[in-house]
């Protein structure tokens, strides 16, 4: 018998004896295979808005109290200027990671309904509920990034001197980060949007 016959076969009696446990897996490959792609997409659309004077405007919205020295904080803290100057990348950083974000979850929908959860429900429905989670996640992950975002740059791009490289070491460990919330959070919502019908 075909080794790739008697995996799908095992993966079926799997699946039928640990239904939950099986889209866990799944969930966590595909997920796992998005934040590659996301991986891919970020350096390449920073590199694209980097070169604009985007970089130069700052998008710092939605103020939610202030730091412990007295600054505001933003959900969305962008100030104007190059990461590796200092700066927090401006409207360039901002768009190039929800643009990277938003192509991330087209697939993830398409890929978690189908594949995950193998739904068959309405999917203007389960779309319209996906657009809210992941507006309410991105929020959520954006005032949290406030936290770490600034001292992982700093540490890498100033502290250790990496310069450039630091700078990409930062993006990767602040995706890595976003990702890893999102992960656990996706799970059980997905699992309520994406029903499958009798």
């Amino acid at each position: 018998m075909n080794i790739n016959i008697k995996i799908k076969k095992l993966w079926q009696q799997f699946e039928k004896k640990h239904p939950s446990v099986a889209e866990f897996i799944v969930f966590f490959v595909l997920s796992n295979a998005i934040t590659v792609v996301q991986l891919v997409l970020m350096p390449v659309f920073k590199g694209i808005f980097v070169k604009t004077r985007l970089v130069d405007i700052s998008f710092q919205v939605l103020q939610a109290g202030h730091n412990f020295g007295g600054s505001p904080y933003y959900i969305f803290d962008y100030p104007a200027g190059a990461l590796g100057e200092g700066g927090g990348g401006g409207l360039a950083y901002f768009l190039a990671v929800q643009l990277t974000l938003a192509i991330a979850q087209v697939i993830n929908f398409f890929a978690q309904r189908n594949v995950t959860f193998k739904s068959n429900g309405d999917i203007k429905k389960a779309a319209f509920w996906y657009v809210i989670a992941f507006v309410l996640i991105t929020l959520g992950a954006a005032a949290l990034q406030g936290v770490y975002k600034a001292p992982v740059y700093r540490l890498l791009i100033n502290t250790w001197g990496m310069g450039k490289a630091g700078e990409t070491i930062a993006d990767v460990v602040s995706m890595l980060i976003n990702c890893a919330l999102s992960f656990w959070v996706y799970f059980p919502i997905l699992k309520i949007i994406f029903k499958k019908q009798e």
